[in-house]
């Protein structure tokens, strides 16, 4: 983890960068009192993986000048598909190639990376984007990496604490939205799946609560992520399910909107 070594030196800031094939969002923390300062999205259209990362993320590190402040701390997000949690109890780290096989392609040159989540008793085993990591090793030197379908995770567990009833919670982004349906603290589905319409989009939420025995009448689905009330996502889930709203993030103490807020929730619960 990349940190000042020095107590003169410390800035009590840590920087957070969410990655994926089509650009960066960072915020800003003041880790004193663990509040966000500031947050920005940098959209650079589809990355092919094999561009050079150094051509694509240099405009963006010579325009925001918070990429290259000095931090106590900082942190890279991997967000992409490429990852299958795993139960502690059948999870070998000799073998992070073999959970990853049932739902992706890999192949031997791949490197494998996985995050402990020992509160929940599982794992989460991904594929990073190296060449990214690499790209911020010659920035910073050394920082944290994880996935972000860990943080999201671990967190909307915390939020089904002492509820009992099953809830499905849905994060949407511009082309692809995760199902996670959560019952106090334990895990009972999660996946992600690629949509281009709404009618897409509906599909597999119904059948995914057909999967569990959840009745559009009455089990809970809450939103969050890229979307609003708005939306056609957001309508045609109304139209098909009784009990749809907006993850409440109305407590949520920081100087950014609620569509901010849940947007980006996993990068602001990082």
């Amino acid at each position: 983890m990349y940190q000042n070594t020095s107590i003169t030196d410390k800035t009590y800031r840590k920087l957070s960068i969410q990655v994926s094939l089509t650009g960066l969002s960072f915020a800003v923390f003041d880790t004193i009192v663990n509040k966000p300062l500031a947050l920005k999205t940098i959209s650079m259209g589809k990355v092919n993986v094999l561009s050079r990362i150094e051509d694509l993320f240099a405009e963006a590190f010579q325009n925001h000048a918070e990429l290259k402040a000095g931090y106590d701390e900082i942190v890279i997000i991997h967000s992409n598909n490429l990852s299958t949690f795993v139960p502690t109890a059948l999870f070998d780290e000799e073998y992070l190639g073999s959970y990853l096989q049932f739902n992706t392609k890999v192949f031997e040159t791949d490197f494998f990376a996985f995050d402990e989540l020992p509160t929940y008793e599982m794992n989460n085993v991904y594929i990073p984007y190296v060449n990214m990591n690499n790209y911020f090793i010659d920035q910073f030197g050394t920082f944290d990496y994880k996935h972000a379908h860990t943080i999201l995770m671990q967190r909307l567990l915390e939020l089904s604490k002492n509820n009992d009833y099953r809830k499905m919670f849905v994060h949407v982004s511009d082309s692809h939205f995760e199902i996670v349906v959560v019952q106090n603290q334990q895990l009972l589905l999660f996946n992600t799946f690629d949509y281009k319409t709404p009618e897409d989009f509906i599909y597999y939420i119904l059948f995914a609560a057909e999967q569990l025995q959840l009745n559009p009448e009455h089990f809970q689905l809450e939103l969050l992520g890229k979307i609003s009330e708005s939306d056609k996502l957001y309508n045609i889930a109304y139209q098909y399910i009784r009990n749809v709203s907006l993850l409440d993030v109305s407590h949520v103490i920081n100087p950014f909107t609620e569509a901010e807020t849940r947007e980006h929730f996993i990068l602001l619960h990082s």
